[in-house]
């Protein structure tokens, strides 16, 4: 499966994210979950599970009269990628660059300082 086939929208990934807290569900149990917040109707929960299939990200298994969805792609799969799509796309594929970004724009706090040398130092001690 090609990777612009496994692009997952920020609307699927509502869908995700509502079959990732909790599976298997039927298109009515994730249209309560989401829609809601996002005003989408039974149909419109229907055509972002149907794209999600054809993209292999969840599986559906029938259940008498409806299917139940259950997720393929992991919750961590999809971050890593994303993360990933991100710092290419923004940073050349540089962490050093994203962190030079975020500390000069974004005011970090101690406890992010305090992760970041944690995070240093078992790099450190892993090499």
């Amino acid at each position: 499966m090609s990777e612009d086939k496994k692009q997952i929208s920020i609307a699927e990934s509502k869908v995700m994210e509502a079959l990732w807290r909790a599976h298997p569900l039927s298109a009515e149990d994730v249209t309560t979950d989401v829609a809601a917040e996002h005003n989408w109707s039974v149909g419109t929960v229907k055509s972002l599970l149907n794209r999600l299939l054809s993209k292999g990200a969840i599986s559906a298994e029938k259940d008498g009269r409806r299917y139940l969805y259950s997720p393929v792609l992991s919750h961590d799969d999809y971050m890593t990628r994303e993360g990933q799509g991100v710092l290419d796309r923004l940073f050349d594929g540089r962490v050093s660059a994203l962190l030079t970004h975020f500390s000069r724009h974004e005011k970090l706090s101690g406890d992010d300082i305090a992760e970041l040398k944690k995070l240093i130092k078992e790099l450190d001690d892993d090499e």
